[in-house]
């Protein structure tokens, strides 16, 4: 009971300090916001480090599988084989051979998500400028095309979660130790069996799920022969050219994709006057009144907790195909525990202005309409019994201009307006990325 009660008295007078020192903001000029933000970061973790990104060249600081280190070569075969469409080698109809590619559905231009309500590759036309063109191939049956239940997660800072997937499904250790049961055999989930973390396990299940063939011969007789030499010197040759070694290099290279031009990140690391002062105070907000820190934390603001916020479903006039049960539980839906029922897991917030959808079903078209719900905090899928929904979905009690500060934090302070360094000019095929069907040609300017 002390121990209860003392930790209660140090939280109520952690929030009476905040609350004072987000009053001091308004007369003070960025340089010393730079300095309180500091000052509050390290009361919070210690120091600022914590939420530091590591560069993308700083390999050994970046969260990676024991059993998969991550290697420049690597990394670069990784790149490739993530934007290559000349994978796409068993199509459910011929009009989809060579047209699609991981990058189909995870677009740098959308924050490495996809630009669309609902991903779509096989059997997807056009891309538009960031994928918000995209839709359903006239020629091909809804139950052909290869479109997702649910949003798209970003690739963004997936390296600090080691279950992936808005319901954890694919990873071996962690947090699915004890899901074992679950692997069905002959499913995706199967892949988890090989003992790697969420995303290798995903990199190598995804490429069977999507039919992207890792073809032995084309490799051999091909430009990427002496990549896969370069990324996996040690593997036996009759054993290198395969898909778990490109599972592992995609993953590797999904690893480095980081966020670190952000101006929130290069504050961090020393630089000067790289926010403006709304951005300051929305962050304050974020790391004070509006506690969001609890959820979305460390350097990748994303977590490895599974929260039931009562969002709505994938749904609108474009989609494609039914939400089954299993999905709309998210986590429950993958482990069968009653418990975990409408619980998703915490999604990363770099790059969201990027996007039009926000929320696992794409329920929300801007920032702000997400903090204006949770600052409501009532749920909208009236599918969620009350009692499901997390204890820290509760109202904000922010004013609207604190609102408006904390979108602008969010938008701009954690844009990284460089993205387009992880995309490679040309792949060694040759190939259109992401897409490579006939409208998507047209629209990426492709011969």
């Amino acid at each position: 009971m002390r121990s209860l009660l003392t930790r209660g008295v140090i939280i109520l007078s952690c929030l009476i300090l905040i609350s004072c020192v987000d009053d001091e903001l308004i007369t003070q000029p960025i340089a010393d916001q730079e300095q309180l933000f500091k000052e509050r970061i390290t009361d919070l973790f210690g120091n600022t480090q914590t939420l530091v990104l590591p560069g993308a060249q700083e390999l050994s600081e970046i969260p990676a599988d024991f059993r998969n280190d991550l290697s420049s070569d690597k990394i670069l075969l990784g790149k490739f084989l993530f934007h290559e469409t000349g994978l796409a080698l068993n199509p459910k109809s011929e009009l989809g051979r060579g047209t699609y590619s991981c990058s189909s559905c995870h677009v740098a231009a959308s924050g490495f998500q996809s630009g669309m309500q609902q991903g779509m590759a096989e059997g997807g036309l056009g891309f538009g400028f960031r994928g918000e063109n995209r839709i359903m191939n006239p020629e091909y049956h809804p139950d052909s095309v290869d479109v997702q239940p649910i949003r798209v997660p970003t690739i963004l800072n997936a390296a600090f979660q080691q279950v992936v997937l808005w319901n954890g499904q694919f990873g071996a250790n962690g947090l699915n130790k004890g899901t074992e049961s679950q692997w069905t055999e002959g499913t995706p989930k199967a892949t988890n069996h090989l003992g790697f973390d969420g995303l290798e396990t995903q990199a190598m299940a995804g490429l069977g799920v999507h039919r992207m063939v890792i073809d032995t011969s084309m490799i051999k007789n091909g430009p990427y022969k002496q990549l896969f030499d370069s990324a996996f010197p040690e593997s036996p040759e009759s054993d290198r050219y395969t898909r778990l070694n490109a599972g592992l290099s995609i993953a590797a290279f999904v690893r480095t994709v980081l966020p670190t031009e952000a101006p929130f990140q290069k504050m961090l690391r020393g630089e000067a006057h790289t926010m403006e002062e709304e951005e300051f105070k929305g962050a304050f907000l974020f790391y004070g009144k509006a506690q969001c820190y609890q959820c979305h934390s460390g350097p990748g603001m994303n977590g490895m907790d599974f929260h039931a916020l009562g969002m709505n479903d994938l749904s609108g006039n474009r989609v494609i195909g039914q939400v089954d049960e299993a999905t709309k539980k998210g986590r429950g839906g993958f482990t069968k525990n009653a418990n975990d029922d409408y619980k998703f897991k915490t999604p990363p917030l770099y790059n969201l202005r990027d996007v039009s959808f926000l929320g696992h079903g794409g329920s929300f078209n801007s920032v702000r309409e997400v903090i204006e719900y949770k600052n409501g905090g009532l749920a909208q899928n009236t599918e969620v019994p009350s009692n499901k929904l997390s204890p820290l979905f509760t109202p904000l009690n922010l004013t609207e201009e604190e609102i408006d500060q904390l979108t602008l934090f969010v938008e701009n302070a954690l844009h990284d307006p460089n993205l387009n360094r992880y995309v490679p000019e040309s792949t060694p095929l040759g190939n259109c990325f992401p897409n490579a069907d006939v409208q998507s040609k047209i629209d990426l300017g492709c011969d």
